[in-house]
């Protein structure tokens, strides 16, 4: 029953000491704790506890509630050594030591004087060990009587010594982290007022986005002041356009670990700053949340630096009246042009400018009035131009545009350049006013043109300024080519625009037709194709003038007559009685005409006209239409969709479309183009394009037809991959329309 008693008590004094460890209480309450709480469980009344913490080579006593004070006081600091009592060998050897009698102890030889003096006769003492194996210090149990320890003595004291041990690393760790956190409050503090003095913005932000901290500079350079954006996410309180990049950056810092040094813009409060950002990645910033990371985020306000830099640029490259680029960055760009040029199949130009007797202007109003005129022709030519173009100003009233591409090939590039030059002339058909007095300008133009032939850019210059004098030896107010050749060319090219006017007056364009048939015979439509009856040249093919048409906008009327003769045709099959419900009629919609304004306007007026349906009527565009502005063009397709016009791509497989875009299209039919058609005799390969654009049909649902089919062997192979229409020379060429009619009845 006393074994259970004392078991219990021993449970009690354990749970008040870890209780008192464990809330912190101050070590010496805590030591004096655990002494009389085994001086209450050993078995000897007389037993007498004292706790020695050990510094440096010294023992020191920090409890011993009932051992007298004077004794205490006496042997206060002494070294530890080989024969220094119990406290001090055990600490020395690092083992217990047990003097059953301090009287003829060796040990105890020159301290027995002293502990015999207050009546202590016996001392085992039991060295503090931590749990890194250090000497904390030694736990000692004095008798009043020489008394050796029995085996649950020494359990019992070793349960204590290991509370003991506990308290004093708490201890030990509690004023390593009082010292830490003082040492971190003086860093802090140090850092806060280093960030005073510092002109740059210092932000803590965590790897979700959240301010943290914000130190130093003024709140002119936060969308927020500084109380109201602390714990608020940056995409709370940014656009999104500024928030997404700088998570990014966030991101990319942690995951890289590394310092990122970029800049950045903001507009704040109006202004739009520039910064320079650095930043660097910040473990365990908050100890109460070790796993979420920061950044630290350095932001200086450049915006004073960089716009002296961009005044220094505009110094050095653009012309300080006009602001446009002068010679010195014409002749950078042209250079880095001249070596892509060199590299591709592209061609590019160069118009040199100068103004027909512009020195008047200077001699009778003075330069000023010249200077207003110079900067609102920069104006209106900067009105014209594309985004792409160049316009720079080289001299006094010199001005030169360089056009980064204008074709594949000579001919397109004349045509364009002289297209070019036209809306250059056009911006001085209006008068210049200076004042109450308007003055008519026109200019003389230099063109040459800049392809892998002509790739000297000092060269290109003197061509394009020999060019510009040939206009002024012309009289002025004109342009001209470096090259003879082109020149001559470029005078045919408008010869023959004048002549598709005529033409157009005079009735001599008109629509052929070319029979498309399903695979199994039947006729089920017919592609309309333009041709032009010229009176003493003949019949002219349109790859000779659709590219002139499409240049000076004459396309829309070639195309309008194509139309009527489709109506017509449609209404002579209907009328005839030979007119099928699924029959159509395809007419090929250039590029410029799907995107202009007056397309439904135009097939509208068409249908209603001739009391046609819409689904009489498929609209044949090329596959190179769709690599542009995919969801304009879509927009427009299903506008005419809904109200029943069919579309079909031509040409397919010759193109720039993505595959992926074809899902999304309206579209009915795609038709192979003969170079694909041509081939599926020669070899597998060719096989194999066209079985795949079937195949690639057939699972969007849209029919395939195949162009230019010449013989029995290709028709047979065709058939075989499940082709479901076709045309070409093996059934009919292009017909006239009383033609056509007299082939349709027959093959009806």
């Amino acid at each position: 029953m006393i074994e259970i008693m004392r078991v219990r008590k021993l449970l009690s004094q354990q749970q008040n000491i870890l209780s008192k460890i464990a809330l912190g209480a101050p070590l010496d309450e805590v030591l004096e704790n655990i002494c009389l709480s085994i001086e209450e469980l050993i078995e000897d009344s007389s037993a007498k506890c004292s706790i020695l913490t050990l510094k440096g080579e010294q023992l020191f006593h920090s409890a011993a509630p009932n051992i007298t004070k004077g004794y205490c006081e006496a042997i206060n600091g002494v070294h530890i050594g080989p024969s220094v009592g119990s406290c001090g060998t055990a600490v020395y050897e690092k083992k217990r030591v047990i003097a059953s009698d301090i009287a003829t102890s060796p040990l105890w030889e020159n301290y027995k004087a002293l502990a015999l003096s207050f009546d202590l006769r016996s001392c085992w003492s039991t060295p503090i060990i931590s749990t890194q194996s250090d000497i904390l210090g030694t736990f000692a149990i004095y008798h009043d009587s020489a008394k050796s320890p029995t085996p649950q003595d020494l359990e019992l004291i070793d349960f204590f010594v290991d509370f003991t041990s506990i308290a004093l690393e708490k201890h030990t760790e509690s004023l390593k982290s009082k010292v830490l956190l003082a040492e971190l409050q003086q860093s802090n503090e140090k850092f806060k007022a280093f960030a005073k003095v510092l002109p740059d913005l210092t932000l803590i932000l965590s790897e979700e986005g959240e301010y943290t901290n914000v130190y130093g500079t003024t709140n002119e350079s936060l969308y927020l002041s500084q109380e109201h954006v602390i714990n608020r996410n940056v995409r709370d309180i940014m656009p999104p356009e500024d928030a997404n990049p700088i998570m990014a950056v966030i991101a990319k810092t942690l995951q890289t670990n590394e310092v990122q040094v970029f800049e950045y813009q903001l507009n704040i409060k109006g202004k739009q700053l520039t910064f320079e950002g650095r930043t660097a990645p910040l473990e365990s910033y908050q100890p109460n949340n070790p796993s979420q990371r920061h950044v630290v985020w350095m932001a200086r306000d450049i915006s004073t630096r960089k716009a002296a830099e961009e005044e220094v640029q505009r110094l050095a490259f653009f012309d300080p009246l006009t602001n446009l680029p002068n010679r010195r960055m014409l002749n950078d760009k042209l250079s880095m042009y001249v070596e892509q040029i060199k590299q591709s199949d592209h061609t590019g130009a160069l118009l040199f400018l100068d103004l027909d007797n512009f020195k008047r202007i200077n001699d009778s109003l003075g330069h000023n009035a010249g200077d207003e005129i110079l900067v609102e022709l920069s104006q209106r030519l900067t009105c014209v131009l594309n985004p792409t173009d160049t316009l720079a100003r080289v001299g006094g009233d010199e001005f030169i545009i360089l056009i980064e591409n204008v074709g594949d090939s000579h001919k397109q590039a004349s045509l364009e350049s002289e297209l070019m030059a036209k809306v250059v002339q056009s911006v001085f058909y209006d008068k210049f006013e200076i004042g109450d007095l308007a003055f008519q300008v026109s200019c003389s133009i230099g063109i040459c043109l800049i392809n892998n032939a002509n790739a000297i850019s000092e060269n290109i210059l003197k061509f394009a300024d020999t060019a510009m004098y040939r206009s002024k030896m012309k009289g002025g107010n004109s342009s001209s080519f470096y090259d003879p050749a082109l020149q001559t060319l470029l005078e045919n090219q408008t010869e023959l625009e004048t002549d598709i006017v005529r033409a157009i007056a005079c009735d001599e364009f008109c629509a052929y037709f070319q029979p498309q048939l399903s695979i199994d015979g039947s006729i089920i439509g017919a592609e309309a194709l333009i041709r032009w009856n010229h009176p003493t040249k003949g019949l002219i093919s349109p790859n000779s003038f659709i590219p002139i048409a499409e240049q000076f906008g004459l396309i829309q009327k070639l195309q309008n007559i194509v139309l009527r003769d489709i109506c017509i045709l449609l209404e002579t099959l209907r009328a005839d009685d030979v007119l099928k419900n699924q029959f159509n009629v395809s007419i090929n919609i250039s590029q410029c005409q799907f995107n202009s304004s007056t397309l439904k306007g135009e097939l509208f007026k068409a249908i209603e006209t001739y009391d046609v349906l819409p689904s009489q009527i498929k609209l044949e565009i090329t596959e190179s239409m769709l690599a542009g502005d995919l969801m304009s063009t879509v927009k427009q397709m299903k506008e005419l969709k809904s109200q029943g016009f069919v579309f079909s791509i031509d040409d397919f497989g010759t193109g720039y479309s993505c595959l992926k875009h074809l899902s999304v299209l309206p579209i009915d039919e795609l038709k192979i183009d003969k170079s694909f058609i041509d081939k599926v005799l020669d070899n597998a390969s060719g096989q194999s394009i066209v079985q795949s654009i079937i195949g690639l049909g057939h699972s969007l649902d849209i029919n395939i037809v195949a162009e230019g089919v010449e013989s029995a062997e290709q028709l047979h192979i065709l058939k075989s991959m499940g082709v479901n229409a076709v045309q070409g020379f093996l059934f009919a060429k292009p017909l006239t329309h009383s033609n056509y009619l007299k082939w349709h009845k027959e093959h009806q």
